[in-house]
């Protein structure tokens, strides 16, 4: 009943970092965060300042490839749910997993500025740590082209610990 959900919500909570991320590019531009453009720096335009996506035009095709992880932690009660397959929303696991691999291919419609993208492989692995009362999820995204895929597997990552507490609540 309502009891029930509300000790499940109190036990559900989120811990989401990216893990490793890797590409097949020097190892000095792996994960790299651009510097964030300071208006009225000198030397500046004030049109470089303005939200724009990245011309990738002059990059060639490269293989890339990125693994994003993150935890959500559930709790031993939740854990053992999901161990039993208890869950009243079905299958927690598979659901979740379909919905990062769904998220990472949808990426550019949820961050506006990233490059729509063929992926050539999403894949989303949740795993129980029962004793933990932990669930740990892990994205792998690769494709064939001028830019990374680093936003599409921490999408993926996210969206699947999304639903994850979603199904458990």
């Amino acid at each position: 009943g309502a009891a029930a959900a509300r000790r499940v919500r109190r036990l559900v909570t989120v811990a989401a970092a990216p893990a490793q991320m890797s590409s097949q590019q020097p190892a000095d531009n792996v994960a790299r965060i651009p510097s964030i453009c300071q208006r009225g720096a000198s030397g500046v335009a004030a049109a470089e300042c303005r939200p724009q996506m990245v011309d990738v035009s002059a990059k060639a095709p490269t293989v890339r490839r990125a693994r994003a992880a993150c935890r959500v932690m559930v709790g031993a009660e939740v854990a053992e749910a999901l161990a039993g397959g208890k869950v009243a929303k079905g299958d927690v696991f598979t659901v979740s997993e379909v919905a990062g691999i769904m998220a990472a291919k949808r990426t550019p419609d949820i961050l506006p500025l990233c490059h729509p993208l063929p992926l050539s492989r999403a894949s989303v692995q949740c795993r129980l740590d029962r004793a933990g009362g932990v669930v740990e999820v892990t994205a792998d995204v690769s494709c064939t082209g001028p830019t990374g895929v680093e936003m599409e597997s921490l999408t993926a990552a996210a969206t699947a610990a999304l639903c994850i507490y979603d199904m458990c609540k």
